[in-house]
């Protein structure tokens, strides 16, 4: 039975209530801006991003997924294509956005619609500060809530039109739990005083940008590539696959490089790539630049272990990954600039103010104890 309380005139079609957590599909504009008009002068929403990542190389949005004021929605991008009116919601300070998981859906939502975000909550981030190891959605939920995610379509193509029932049935369950979700975490994290450590984090967080194309070789962006030799790097900058260096589709099937489908729609032109990288000159073949690791004062290494026995120590007594205390990279900068009080540790590049704050002295002292 349909589920039509508070639904808009013409809009009934879209409420299901087939589900635990009943969703509206939002497929036009007009939809769109009714439900920006709705809920603009709600002050937490709950937003999650379906994507297609793992089907097509050139990836995009396919489905967004916001809940807030008893409202729950699932708007499809591929055919409500402009997504302007969300950009206000998602600025608007006074506006709190939870998602989890933040990094790919704030470089998404910038990437494809040019959305910026202010005063984000991200609640595996606050997971994290609170000590809890096992940090995806499905375990926190299972966890805070005691009730268990469906994850079934979690690998599915997104990009198909029409979609299955069940697979928008999916997506709208996932923002259900997260404004409750958030403000338990919230609650926990103020009783610990560290509130504002997640804050902080999720301030730099909403600044993430996607990477820009730029004049360096792809290959630069796949690990392992530096040990590929020259000619395999060329085949590299022209596609993804390039280790077997198959050159035909019968090839790439006997090397198994892509699946019968993939080969299918793709092993012509890919092969073509091949077999040009195969017959460039010698002297024609990309160069891997090699870079010369900086020298080091012969004192770093025994700065770096100081601090790494104290963060150790500490994370102990906080029950905290010592990762989110301070990560490798930051302990080596601060073991270069070796300061000598709190006002110079701030200027190390990327340390946070509230490790600063919380932990400067004592960062200092551990420094200024070695002989």
């Amino acid at each position: 039975m349909e589920n039509r309380e508070n639904t808009q005139p013409g809009q009934e079609k879209n409420m299901n209530a087939t589900t635990d957590h009943p969703y509206r599909l939002i497929e036009t504009s007009t939809e769109l801006e009714q439900f920006v008009n709705r809920i603009d002068k709600e002050k937490i929403l709950a937003v999650d991003l379906e994507g297609d990542s793992m089907f097509h190389y050139q990836e995009k949005v396919c489905l967004v997924q916001m809940a807030g004021n008893g409202e729950n929605v699932v708007i499809d991008p591929l055919k409500a294509t402009d997504l302007s009116p969300l950009a206000p919601l998602f600025k608007d300070s006074t506006i709190c956005k939870v998602f989890h998981g933040a990094d790919y859906d704030v470089r998404s939502l910038y990437r494809d619609f040019g959305i910026e975000i202010n005063n984000l909550f991200d609640t595996q981030l606050a997971s994290m500060f609170l000590g809890e190891r096992e940090t995806s959605l499905e375990a926190v939920v299972s966890h805070r809530f005691g009730i268990k995610l469906d994850k079934r379509y979690q690998k599915k193509d997104w990009s198909q039109r029409p979609l299955p029932d069940g697979m928008i049935e999916y997506a709208a369950s996932d923002v259900f739990h997260l404004i409750p979700l958030a403000r338990l975490l919230m609650d926990a994290l103020k009783e610990k005083g560290r509130l504002g450590w997640v804050k902080e984090e999720c301030a730099l967080l909403s600044e993430v940008r996607p990477a820009e194309n730029d004049s360096e070789p792809l290959f630069l962006r796949f690990r392992g590539a530096g040990r590929m030799p020259r000619r395999n790097l060329a085949a590299l900058e022209g596609l993804k696959i390039a280790t077997e260096l198959a050159d035909t589709p019968q090839a790439m099937e006997t090397h198994r490089c892509l699946s019968a489908k993939q080969i299918r729609i793709y092993g012509k032109p890919l092969a073509r790539i091949v077999k040009k990288a195969k017959s460039l000159a010698t002297k024609d073949l990309p160069v891997y630049p090699r870079k010369q690791r900086p020298s080091v004062a012969p004192r770093v290494p025994e700065r770096i272990k100081a601090i790494k026995a104290w963060r150790d120590d500490l994370a102990d007594r906080l029950d905290l990954d010592p990762a989110l205390l301070f990560n490798k990279v930051l302990m080596t900068a601060i073991a270069v600039k070796n300061p000598s009080n709190t006002r110079e540790l701030g200027t190390v590049e990327g340390i946070r103010n509230r490790q600063v704050e919380a932990f400067g002295k004592d960062v200092v002292n551990v420094l200024s104890a070695l002989p």
